[in-house]
């Protein structure tokens, strides 16, 4: 860009090998058209793909200097200009002021308009306390927000960006969960709702830069930190170190996974601006080699944009690394919140990876505030909050330029209520499952012998065997499990209680042992210890039991393509044990969001076309799941509960959350 202004000149950034236009000189008096010129003559004479210097001269007359160029003007039409490769050349007594502005202003552009690239993200620093980012050699500013695509219907990603970048933001963070790109060991699937790259270049489409956070843990308060459950079953495996077996397993992943985020990144003309390196190892911290060992894991596999480091505060030392930028992770800012960073890398920009504007809650605690969705900036149906609002005025207030209309609502419906009127007790289900399990000892789920050796991740696994006298029965069950006899249920074991009496009787009898996985951590060094099922022996008076039976229960889809081929039942007034309910939701031509309640049910999970819907539990504090239009097919939809405890009556929806 040269400007003129009378008495200075500016000479700005030009890319080499311009190609030099014809002088143009145009007389333009007022702000419209000097704006509708480059829109209407520029852009269909010099496309983007261009690499072109335009000396363009503006002149206004002296005699109408109350119509002269504006500092806004000037900047928006070298706004226009530049993701054009035009350099404007603007000749006239004005206010160089609007220059600063130019730079904030190239916050604005966007991975589609910005064709010309040699610098990607960067920094600089003119002073002890103005370091910056810089994109192209720009002064940039990140306004980030995360969006997780795994977490979010396929068919509701571009509202939710198009309501991100509505909000004023112009990057998205994203999580890549490993666990679910590779459920088992050397099967990937990036399709679906597990695309990466769709999800990516729509975010570029809509306007948005991307950080992406590959792990390979990602915490993400997901199942294990977002690692593979089947690393579990090593003995000797040790998670986030540089331990031989860990680290094989991590190659692997990332021979698959960075071959797909490389095309992605800006110096390829994608959207990508930066890579996070891990996530807040500096919690974590066993292997000093570790970090430096995932840097150059995803250095040498061709990622060349600027890396990062996450970690909370009082963390940061331990979990930064020579060469890559620290940020930090906050729930509020105080006076000491940077000063760590400061002593960390000396005067770099600060960038605040995560703030956290609310938490997850747990079943059976009571909370003034009862979020599901982490009571985010927009709900987990998408829905605008208060806080939405807030952010949205505060990053207008700050922008030059108009922020776009954010999309409508998701509308909502209330359908009429739903009664299953066919069951499956478990016990009746079992014979149409995949072949049990046979063991002398329990096999924990991580380790039981199925899905190509890479073992049962979610879900529930029932242990079956047979008795001949009562006493004190002992289990480590990992979460937690009801226990029968026969098919009478005796009494649970849990974390805390791991001890139950089992009444005398004659002959003998089946006992039969269900537990259910209710969700490995996802943070700290506990995540080593997260085996699920029975862990260890089983014993009546100290004796070990033997001869176990064991079923999968892990109610993938293929699980319920088995269990519709068998024998349904009408449902009983009222039946007590673990069972499958059936009913049919009819929605009419349009399927539209709902929310789903069960008020008179108590334990369970709901399906609804195969798509897990998620736990209902009737101690709360959540009362309704989200149900998404996108999941529903026109007219009618299938429904299966499985109920653990007892019966209820009907599946009722609303048009609101309870949370």
């Amino acid at each position: 860009m040269w400007v003129d202004g009378g008495h200075t000149t500016h000479r700005g950034p030009i890319t080499d090998g311009y190609v030099q236009s014809k002088h143009m000189e145009g007389y333009f008096q007022e702000r419209s058209y000097l704006v509708d010129w480059i829109e209407a003559m520029v852009k269909p004479f010099y496309p983007a793909k261009w690499n072109v210097w335009f000396p363009m001269i503006v002149k206004w007359s002296t005699q109408s200097r109350e119509k002269a160029l504006t500092r806004s003007t000037a900047a928006e039409a070298v706004e226009r200009a530049e993701p054009h490769g035009i350099s404007l050349w603007i000749a006239g007594p004005m206010d160089m002021s609007f220059l600063p502005y130019l730079r904030y202003n190239w916050s604005h552009l966007t991975p589609l308009t910005l064709k010309n690239r040699c610098e990607g993200l960067g920094i600089t620093s003119t002073g002890e306390q103005d370091a910056h980012f810089t994109l192209e050699g720009h002064k940039f500013l990140i306004f980030g927000g995360s969006i997780h695509y795994f977490r979010v219907p396929r068919e509701y990603w571009r509202d939710r960006l198009l309501k991100l970048k509505a909000c004023g933001f112009n990057t998205l963070t994203t999580y890549i969960p490993w666990n679910l790109h590779e459920p088992e060991r050397g099967q990937f699937d990036f399709s679906g709702n597990l695309d990466l790259t769709a999800f990516v270049l729509m975010a570029e489409e809509v306007g948005l830069w991307v950080i992406l956070r590959p792990g390979p843990y990602i915490c993400s308060e997901v199942d294990l930190g977002g690692l593979p459950s089947w690393l579990l079953q090593d003995p000797i495996l040790q998670l986030r170190t540089t331990n031989k077996n860990f680290t094989e397993a991590v190659d692997k992943y990332f021979d698959r996974l960075i071959p797909i985020m490389v095309p992605l990144q800006y110096h390829h003309g994608g959207p990508v601006i930066a890579v996070q390196v891990e996530n807040e190892y500096g919690a974590y911290y066993k292997d000093k080699e570790y970090m430096p060992y995932i840097k150059e894991a995803l250095v040498k596999r061709g990622i060349m944009e600027m890396l990062l480091t996450s970690d909370s505060k009082g963390e940061v030392a331990k979990g930064s690394i020579k060469g890559v930028l620290a940020t930090i992770n906050l729930n509020k800012l105080e006076d000491d919140s940077f000063d760590e960073l400061y002593q960390v890398q000396g005067n770099k920009p600060i960038l605040v990876m995560e703030f956290w504007v609310g938490w997850f809650e747990s079943w059976g605690k009571k909370y003034p505030l009862k979020n599901f969705d982490y009571n985010a900036v927009l709900t987990e149906a998408g829905d605008y909050t208060e806080k939405y609002s807030q952010l949205q005025k505060l990053l207008g207030s700050i922008s030059e330029i108009p922020l776009p209309p954010p999309p409508p609502i998701t509308p909502k419906t209330k359908y009429p209520s739903v009664k299953p009127f066919l069951y499956l007790p478990l016990w009746d289900a079992l014979q149409y499952l995949n072949e049990p399990v046979k063991s002398q000892i329990p096999v924990n789920m991580e380790n039981l012998p199925i899905n190509n050796g890479s073992g049962q991740s979610f879900g529930l696994v029932l242990y079956e065997t047979f008795i001949c006298s009562g006493g004190l029965l002992f289990a480590q069950a990992e979460d937690m499990a009801q226990v029968f006899l026969n098919e009478i249920m005796i009494g649970v074991l849990n974390k805390e209680n791991k001890y139950l009496t089992i009444p005398e009787f004659m002959d003998c009898i089946l006992l039969r042992i269900l537990v259910e996985n209710q969700g490995r951590v996802s943070f700290s060094r506990e995540i080593e210890n997260q085996r699920k099922g029975l862990v260890g022996f089983v014993q009546i008076n100290n004796v070990s039991l033997g001869d176990f039976t064991i079923y999968s229960l892990e109610m993938k889809k293929s699980f319920f393509k088995r269990i519709r081929s068998a024998t349904w039942k009408p449902v009983p007034r009222n039946y007590v044990g673990p069972a499958f309910y059936h009913g049919i939701l009819s929605v009419g031509p349009s399927p539209m969001d709902t929310f789903l309640s069960l008020p008179d049910w108590n334990y369970g999970f709901v399906f609804i076309n195969g798509h897990n819907l998620g736990r209902y539990w009737k101690i709360g504090p959540q009362k309704t799941l989200y149900l998404p239009g996108a999941w529903l097919h026109p007219e009618d939809n299938e429904i299966i509960l499985f109920e653990k405890m007892r019966s209820g009556s009907f599946i009722k929806f609303t048009k609101f959350p309870k949370l």
